[in-house]
């Protein structure tokens, strides 16, 4: 059965309700490139069940040069997915998303080759995303890992191990963010620094004002 009305109708609402800039379907129908790729999507994932995988393929990468979104057809996304601008977002083949998931720019959930101990590939090399996951700009989220439901995963985070429920990640690799810190995550997720947060940043800073000091001592 081609996509329902219904699930598409959901993917409108889920922009109007996540991005301040529509308001209306209207607007959604003509200028959300992220409502445009996931609404192709889902005609080329029906297709390519169908058995028309080079059509599917092929209307994907015409899509991508339109909205600069790749979908693979085999992925599987459920409804209320909301990708804010989108340019350079990528979800690969075997990639899982659950329901009322946002993703912004520059996304990647790719692949990585793993193999059982006969050495023979697995099929799954991508992620499987859980419900209502919110994936900051820029982060990577690779291999045949699990996000949990409600997790927020901070802008340029890579992430490379599963994650659980309930929880705030961000850096490199990706760290879960301590309670008492959370606040102060959650605006990682939207594209803020997160220096205030980041152990490995803070030790760089002190690594830099240690060289400095032993700099005025020869100076002395």
């Amino acid at each position: 059965m081609i996509p329902k009305f219904k699930i598409i109708l959901q993917d409108i609402y889920a922009v109007i309700a996540h991005d301040p800039a529509t308001s209306s379907k209207l607007q959604v129908i003509l200028l959300s490139s992220g409502f445009h790729a996931i609404t192709a999507y889902r005609l080329n994932h029906w297709l390519w069940h169908k058995g028309f995988k080079l059509t599917a393929r092929t209307l994907s990468q015409f899509t991508r040069f339109l909205t600069g979104i790749e979908i693979h057809p085999a992925a599987k996304i459920g409804k209320g997915f909301f990708i804010d601008h989108g340019m350079g977002v990528v979800i690969g083949e075997t990639s899982e998303i659950g329901n009322n998931v946002t993703m912004y720019h520059g996304v990647t959930l790719g692949g990585t080759t793993t193999f059982d101990a006969n050495g023979k590939s697995l099929q799954k090399r991508h992620p499987t995303i859980k419900d209502n996951v919110i994936i900051g700009a820029g982060a990577k989220i690779l291999g045949p890992i699990t996000i949990g439901a409600n997790v927020k995963i901070g802008a340029n985070a890579v992430i490379l191990k599963d994650v659980a429920a309930n929880q705030t990640v961000v850096g490199i690799p990706g760290r879960v963010v301590d309670k008492n810190k959370r606040q102060k995550a959650q605006f990682v997720a939207y594209g803020s620094s997160a220096q205030d947060i980041d152990p490995l940043e803070k030790k760089l800073h002190k690594l830099e004002k240690d060289i400095a000091a032993l700099k005025n001592k020869k100076i002395k």
